[in-house]
């Protein structure tokens, strides 16, 4: 699933994506650093990946394996 960089708080690694849909989703320190990612801008475009359970595990780059 995709959507936009709705916040994102460099101290905590934590933040805000807005789906296509327009659903706000939440993501943890655990899934942006999971990325490899040193950053996130506002606006920015990416990639949402869930566990089972549906826990956002991983948020990356649309462009990123």
């Amino acid at each position: 699933m995709q959507g936009t960089v709705a916040t994102f708080d460099d101290d905590t690694r934590t933040g805000t994506v807005l789906l296509d849909d327009g659903a706000e989703l939440r993501f943890p320190a655990a899934a942006f650093d999971a990325s490899g990612l040193r950053h996130l801008r506002l606006g920015q475009r990416v990639r949402i990946d869930r566990d089972a359970a549906g826990a956002v595990v991983k948020v990356t780059l649309p462009t990123f394996p």
